[in-house]
């Protein structure tokens, strides 16, 4: 298959628009597509660096199991999100698990074969870096989130990320294909007291529930309540 078929895909989002051109070609010559089927595993924890990826449908589940078999889960992965950079530069191995939450196609440029392209162009490390950057930046503000803000103004800001893709997407998506357990996990709260927390928001008009989705009615509104 020819990668350019999914340029339009990847272009909708902000890191790899933002890249040369040259680096875009780069990426795209040396990637290959990788299908999932629902609950197929990618990689798990501890399995040695295997390249960067994209996620062009679909989506995929970010997390952890601890060995009682309880699942934490960090985020959903959804187009045109890349990820699993941190390998690149370390040479560690995976520090999460990643599986399909659902049917996904997913871009995959192998880790030789990046590496042989970032000694080649050495100035292309920076890109990366700034791929990585993000992704720390925002776990800080979960942190300091997770320490500071009441449940609430969290749970509002974690739905305004999903909807801007955690600052991929632009505009931001209006209907977010989120089961209310997977939120729950995402914000370490109860089912009860997220599903509690929602119908307050379904009340006032700010978002609409749906099975297994969340409709952001008044974005405005709910982004005062993620400030609080």
């Amino acid at each position: 298959m020819d990668m350019q078929v999914w340029r339009p895909r990847l272009m909708s989002g902000q890191w790899f628009s933002h890249l040369p051109v040259s680096l875009q070609d780069s990426l795209l010559a040396a990637a290959r597509v990788r299908r999932l089927t629902p609950g197929q595993r990618l990689f798990k924890r501890g399995d040695p660096p295997c390249g960067l990826y994209a996620v062009l449908e679909g989506t995929v589940r970010i997390g952890a199991v601890s060995e009682q078999g309880k699942e934490a889960l960090l985020s959903l992965v959804e187009p045109p999100h890349w990820f699993g950079e941190i390998c690149l530069f370390d040479g560690q191995p995976r520090t999460h698990d990643a599986f399909g939450a659902g049917q996904c196609t997913l871009l995959h440029i192998p880790q030789t074969a990046l590496l042989k392209l970032l000694d080649e162009q050495p100035l292309y490390w920076r890109q990366l870096a700034l791929l990585m950057s993000h992704k720390l930046r925002l776990t800080f503000i979960n942190l300091e989130q997770l320490s500071l803000m009441p449940a609430p103004a969290r749970l509002a800001h974690r739905l305004l990320m999903i909807a801007e893709g955690y600052g991929e997407i632009d505009p931001p998506r209006r209907v977010l294909q989120l089961p209310q357990e997977q939120l729950a996990s995402m914000l370490s709260l109860s089912r009860q007291t997220t599903n509690q927390m929602l119908k307050e928001l379904q009340g006032q008009g700010i978002i609409g529930l749906g099975y297994g989705e969340i409709e952001i009615l008044d974005a405005e509104r709910l982004r005062a309540l993620a400030t609080i």
